[in-house]
Formats: structure tokens, C-alpha cells, sequence
């Protein structure tokens, strides 16, 4: 890699999980191995953006036990801070082939969960994902205990959880937090974002070229202007702003998150 930029990496780069692609077979395997609750979540330009403005978001990054890189924001972010951003791990993509592998031919071994969206597009997104598996879902307006109480009512005891948050940022990263420290069992906690809407077929995905270089935004922002103008148009400027001034603070910058550990 190029010298960095920045004088200190960001922390919030530093937290990232950056794999290649000949590493996702094992990093899958892991989480599969884990004994406790264990959330997943991605990172990319709007999530960034967001942790910028508000500490507590910035904490609940901080706090998840898998971070992955989505996009070429965050490609341009690690390259900024001196390290290598690997492979782009689209929540989009990366979600139903890390639950086909998990789940595999071993259904009875896990219970489903899908939270987040709106009916029609909860039910028939979560069927889509879970490859017509059986599942539990509920919608994505909630508050955090009720995504608890949903939970342990259906949750069977030996069974492993994989649980589907798309709620959106923070509110998922928060609502998973909550729910890991009231379980007591191995689970993967996943924050998907627009993951049931797309499975659901409710915004199209972008073509294979947009999503092979990082673009998809530029996609998405071109089919629904009016709804994301302003996290690209204005957000992607402002995610410019951010590094720069993440990159001048220097050490300053790394010092309030002495007690946060990356490691899971």
C-alpha cells in the first residue's frame, strides 16, 4: 500500500474485517464455530457518515463483533488510512451465500429469524433469503424490547439463531446489541440493511457492472433520486469532509476509543 494520508488510521477503519476472496470460506466457518452471540454488520458510505455525526452510532460500530467493507467509499477510506481494502463484501451478495453455507441441508440444526421492512415485502423477502426454509419474521418498526419478547417466544432452546436485521442504520446495530446481551446461546446476529426489500424484489439490484466496482449507489441513486439525493449527492462530499478531518486530528482522534477492543 501507498503511505497513508491520514497521521493515525481511523478507528472506524481500523475495526473492519478485510478479507480477500479466498478468505470467505473460512471466515464463514468461523462464524459458524463461535460459541456466543455474535453480530455481523457492514460498512459502508452512509454508515460512515452517520457515526461521523453521532457518537452513540459511532460506539455501536465499535461494538459489533464483524465488521465488513461494503463499497468503494469505504475502499477509498482504507486506502486513505494506508491499508489494503480487499474484497467489497456487499451485505446483498454476501448475506445468501453466508446463510446457504451455514444453513445448508442441516435446517433442524437452526431457527430463522427475519426483522425488519414491511409486509408484503417482510414475509416474501425472508422466504426468498431463507431459500423457502421455515422462519419467524416481524416488521422492522418496533421497539428493541419487542424484538426480545419475539425472540424468546420463539427461539427453541439448542437450536442455533440467525437472525436478519433490516431495519436500516443504526436502529439495526442497536436493536442486535440489545438482543446479544440478552442471549445466552450461540447466534449470528446480521445487519442487512435493504437486504428483505431486495429479496423481495421491491427495489431492483443493480446490474452485475455497477455492483463488480463498488457502484451500486450511483445505480440505486438513478432509479430513486428523490429518496437518496441527499445521502449521495450531498453525503458523498460530506464523507470527503470527514476523512480529511478524521485524517488531521491525528492522535486525538484515537484516544477516546482506548477502551474499545476490535477483536471479537
Amino acid at each position: 500500500m501507498k503511505k497513508p494520508l491520514a497521521r493515525g488510521i481511523d478507528p472506524l477503519i481500523g475495526k473492519l474485517e478485510l478479507l480477500d476472496e479466498a478468505d470467505i470460506a473460512a471466515f464463514m466457518a468461523e462464524l459458524k464455530e463461535r460459541e456466543a452471540p455474535t453480530i455481523l454488520g457492514f460498512l459502508n458510505q452512509h454508515g460512515y457518515n452517520i457515526a461521523q455525526r453521532n457518537f452513540s452510532v459511532l460506539k455501536s460500530f465499535m461494538q459489533v463483533n464483524y465488521l465488513l467493507r461494503d463499497g468503494i467509499g469505504i475502499k477509498m477510506a482504507c486506502q486513505f488510512n494506508g491499508v489494503d481494502p480487499k474484497a467489497n463484501l456487499n451485505g446483498s451478495d454476501f448475506i445468501p451465500d453466508l446463510i446457504d453455507e451455514l444453513v445448508g441441508r442441516s435446517e433442524g440444526e437452526y431457527e430463522l429469524f427475519a426483522m425488519g421492512t414491511r409486509e408484503p415485502w417482510l414475509s416474501e423477502g425472508a422466504r426468498r433469503l431463507f431459500g423457502g426454509r421455515t422462519f419467524h419474521a416481524i416488521d422492522g418498526f418496533r421497539h428493541a424490547e419487542d424484538y426480545l419478547k419475539f425472540y424468546q417466544a420463539h427461539h427453541v432452546p439448542g437450536r442455533f439463531p440467525i437472525v436478519v436485521m433490516a431495519m436500516g442504520m443504526p436502529k439495526q446495530e442497536q436493536v442486535a446489541l440489545y438482543l446479544q446481551q440478552a442471549m445466552d446461546c450461540r447466534a449470528l446476529l446480521i445487519c442487512g440493511g435493504a437486504i428483505l426489500d431486495f429479496s423481495a424484489q421491491r427495489f431492483p439490484r443493480a446490474p452485475l457492472f455497477f455492483r463488480k466496482f463498488g457502484l451500486e449507489w450511483a445505480f440505486r441513486m438513478l432509479i430513486e433520486p428523490r429518496r437518496l439525493f441527499k445521502r449521495y449527492a450531498v453525503g458523498i462530499p460530506v464523507f470527503f469532509y470527514y476523512l480529511v478531518r478524521n485524517a488531521l486530528s491525528g492522535d486525538r482522534r484515537m484516544s477516546n476509543w482506548n477502551a474499545l477492543k476490535r477483536e471479537p
